[in-house]
């Protein structure tokens, strides 16, 4: 299982169990489920409503995160999180963004915290 831990400056920090790869257990599904405050619209990877960042809980360790989808790259370079050099490194480093829209990470095998 793993841990995710959400925080917002306006909310208290929640930490939750993660069924880890589940495969359809969004970061968004997650946070409804346990009735945390993430804004959301569309829940369909289009509108950028729901992004959000991902940080790793384990110091010692490099974030894994799956890789993103077509659709939060697009997003997510419209709304500034990410540049083309960005994706770029992304793809020669293997290492995932720290923004990330929470309808489309699917919770991995990793301790996280995600701030909205």
């Amino acid at each position: 299982m793993a841990l995710v831990m959400f925080t917002n400056p306006e909310y208290r920090d929640k930490t939750v169990y993660a069924v880890a790869g589940s495969h359809t257990q969004t970061i968004l599904k997650l946070a409804l489920e346990n009735k945390i405050p993430i804004n959301f619209s569309c829940q369909d990877g289009e509108c950028g409503t729901c992004v959000v960042k991902v940080t790793s809980l384990d110091k010692n360790r490099e974030r894994m995160g799956g890789p993103l989808t077509d659709k939060e790259k697009t997003v997510l370079k419209q709304l500034g999180k990410l540049t083309a050099e960005d994706l770029e490194k992304m793809l020669v480093d293997d290492l995932p963004s720290e923004w990330r829209l929470a309808c489309q990470m699917i919770v991995r095998d990793e301790d996280i915290r995600v701030e909205y």
